[in-house]
């Protein structure tokens, strides 16, 4: 329980603290997955860590289409974007515990990251099936979880979750103090 809580506490400082560029570079965790010109999702954005890294990846031509829950992280992920010189590269938008709201994607995603949010999702089958439709034959999805929250338990109802959405596993990539797995569409 000791080490449980110390491990999200050291979690809380990277994640919100200077250091996390260090540690969860986008450009490095996502440099064999996004090139230019690629539509790319990012699932539980947040304030757009990640979704402004994607967005300078996939360049002028690309895209980097961005969902969240919350209104307001919505609308603060729109101003870095404006200020970073990216909000033509970036769809933002709010989805909701019943959908990812990215119907009219179907079939146009090339890769798809959720860092450290598939633990919080009401529905994993919903999830992993909305993910697979998005994506375009042989599209990649990425999913991180910090390893406080993947137990063996977790991770293999992911992994079983991923498998019936139509996914097969390609790697598990090593990350410092997350479980992760890169799946890809069948």
């Amino acid at each position: 329980m000791i080490v449980k809580t110390i491990s999200r506490w050291l979690d809380h400082i990277i994640v919100v603290g200077p250091l996390r560029s260090l540690i969860q570079n986008p450009k490095i965790i996502l440099r064999d997955n996004i090139g230019p010109g690629m539509t790319v999702l990012d699932i539980g954005c947040g304030e757009g860590f990640f979704s402004l890294g994607m967005a300078r990846m996939v360049g002028h031509d690309g895209k980097a289409v961005c969902v969240d829950l919350k209104t307001e992280t919505i609308e603060n992920l729109k101003a870095r974007a404006k200020k970073a010189g990216l909000s033509g590269r970036i769809d933002a938008r709010v989805c909701d515990d019943h959908g990812l709201k990215i119907d009219d994607l179907t079939g146009q995603i090339d890769f798809a990251l959720a860092f450290y949010v598939v633990h919080h999702a009401a529905d994993i089958v919903r999830l992993m099936a909305q993910v697979h439709r998005a994506l375009k034959s042989d599209g990649r999805f990425l999913v991180v979880e910090p390893r406080h929250h993947a137990t063996a338990d977790y991770c293999g109802t992911v992994k079983s979750r991923a498998q019936e959405a139509g996914f097969s596993i390609t790697s598990y990539p090593k990350l410092m103090r997350n479980w992760a797995i890169l799946l890809i569409k069948n």
